[in-house]
């Protein structure tokens, strides 16, 4: 009976603004089958840093968050800024 912990990315959806939600799959495996899982979420946006994620998330980061796609979420972040002045 050999116990082993699994996480994979299960889960990628890209929003209307280009934000990308991902949800991390953690599974406790004996031998080899699932007994037990629990969930992750975490969201990037147009402009983060992801470097670090998953080479699927990144893929998918690289062709959804063109250079409109950036300058638009940051005009979003420009104007609800100005609203909050």
């Amino acid at each position: 009976m050999a116990l082993t912990k699994k996480s994979v990315v299960d889960k990628i959806e890209v929003l209307e603004d280009g934000q990308i939600q991902i949800r991390t799959a953690n599974r406790i495996l004996e031998d080899g089958v699932v007994i037990s899982q629990s969930y992750h979420r975490t969201t990037k946006a147009p402009l983060d840093d992801i470097s670090g994620e998953d080479a699927k998330v990144q893929a998918i980061a690289n062709a959804h968050w063109t250079q409109e796609v950036k300058d638009a979420y940051q005009a979003k972040l420009d104007a609800a800024a100005a609203r909050e002045q």
